[in-house]
């Protein structure tokens, strides 16, 4: 096994999709006509936090609350580094209200939250990788709201701009592997961008546009294990013969609002000792 595929237990924080529904439209996967099981939601969630925990990871929740169908994806919500939380400001109207319970989570178990003067969503543009912050632009968060992160975190923050409407957030286009490697999909970013992530990840896993549809590439990684749509199959090949092993977790219900594996998880990252 390669040094570099070593677990690191993680700490998560989820929400129940309770409320969970297509109501709205933000993005290219949202239609509203199309319904919604909520049953079979809740338990391909509630998998998805057995298997967490199963591999050792801590994994706690926020009450959700009615009228907030998106509040499950609870990665939108925030970013925390080093024990610091970096607020939301929601791009759509219809979302802007879930930061009001996330923050009281957060000030209840002791965090300061930092509210974002421009548009911000949380690790859904904003992953940290590392010695740096990847961030993404494009659909949601805003460039402005790069330069407020790199303010507060002390972080360099390399922007990167998304050019396809399905892969909206760069966690459905990106996820991290280790503090050294990531796996992303080239064509959902700009020409300039790709050149950057080739120039900072030499060897990164490139998916497939079939498994960044299948959302493969909304995945959570602790280091060896992977949580992974089980229909990313070429991409769980690739993460297999590096040395990582892909634990397919089925969150195909949360496709429907265009969320996934890691838009169900907020990562609360401590400081390391």
């Amino acid at each position: 096994m390669p040094d570099s595929c070593v677990p690191r237990p993680r700490r998560f924080l989820v929400c129940e999709p309770r409320h969970f529904a297509v109501q709205y439209a933000i993005n290219p996967w949202m239609r509203p006509d199309e319904p919604v099981d909520v049953i079979r939601a809740l338990d391909q969630w509630q998998a998805l936090v057995e298997t967490y925990r199963a591999h050792g990871h801590t994994v706690d929740t926020v009450n959700p609350v009615p009228g907030l169908p998106d509040m499950v994806f609870a990665a939108n919500a925030a970013v925390v580094v080093d024990g610091r939380v970096f607020g939301s400001l929601f791009h759509a109207p219809e979302r802007r209200p879930e930061s009001v319970p996330y923050e009281a989570w957060f000030k209840a178990a002791g965090y300061e939250v930092y509210h974002p003067e421009s548009v911000c969503e949380g690790e859904g543009d904003l992953v940290p990788a590392g010695r740096w912050i990847l961030a993404g632009t494009g659909f949601r968060t805003t460039r402005e709201a790069h330069s407020e992160v790199q303010e507060y975190f002390g972080a360099p923050v390399i922007s990167l701009t998304l050019v396809d409407p399905y892969f909206y957030h760069l966690d459905t286009a990106l996820f991290v592997l280790d503090d050294e490697n990531i796996a992303y999909y080239p064509e959902a970013f700009s020409p300039g961008s790709r050149e950057v992530l080739a120039r900072l990840y030499p060897d990164a896993v490139l998916a497939t546009r079939e498994d960044a549809m299948a959302f493969g590439l909304n995945s959570v990684s602790d280091g060896r294990h992977v949580f992974i749509s089980p229909g990313a199959t070429d991409l769980a090949g690739q993460l297999a013969g590096r040395g990582y092993v892909p634990v397919p977790v089925d969150l195909s219900e949360f496709h429907k609002a265009g969320g996934g594996i890691k838009c169900c998880t907020q990562e609360i990252r401590e400081i390391r000792s």
